[in-house]
């Protein structure tokens, strides 16, 4: 299924694919909406040729990882390895109505600091009911609201 949105003054064609909930279509682009303004040459789902596609992806000027965005369910073996083995500057985890508390103190225990020093990894928990509060998929912003930020 084809999602037309409209994402901080850029139209965006989401596709759903089989067995992908609508949730992770739209954490992509709320991620999106959340971080063009700060990457304006972000992506979605662009292959890269590494063990993992990113749901979001902006580049560097060195042509590396400037931003890497992940989106739903996401093991924390996945983000250990996007942390150790690609220079990405700063990785987004995003979530819809996760009790929080459980994931940080995991990753916390399982990803050493090194990886995670300088507010390189956060996580982005939007509400419960964000898909109520996007519904007509005219995202200008993603309202502060909408969401709790956390550093890990």
């Amino acid at each position: 299924m084809l999602h037309d949105f409209n994402l901080a003054g850029n139209r965006r064609r989401l596709w759903q694919r089989v067995g992908e909930s609508y949730e992770h279509v739209l954490m992509k682009a709320l991620g999106y909406a959340m971080f063009v303004g700060k990457y304006p040459h972000l992506e979605i789902e662009t292959k890269l040729g590494l063990r993992y596609t990113p749901d979001l992806i902006a580049f560097s000027e060195r042509n590396d990882y400037a931003f890497w965005g992940e989106c739903g369910q996401n093991s924390i073996r996945k983000t250990h390895w996007i942390l150790k083995h690609t220079r990405t500057e700063k990785m987004a985890l995003f979530k819809i109505g996760m009790n929080t508390e459980t994931l940080i103190k995991q990753i916390r225990e399982e990803i050493p600091p090194k990886y995670r020093e300088n507010g390189r990894l956060i996580l982005i928990n939007f509400v419960k009911e964000i898909v109520k509060l996007t519904e007509s998929k005219q995202i200008e912003k993603v309202s502060a609201d909408w969401f709790s930020r956390f550093e890990i």
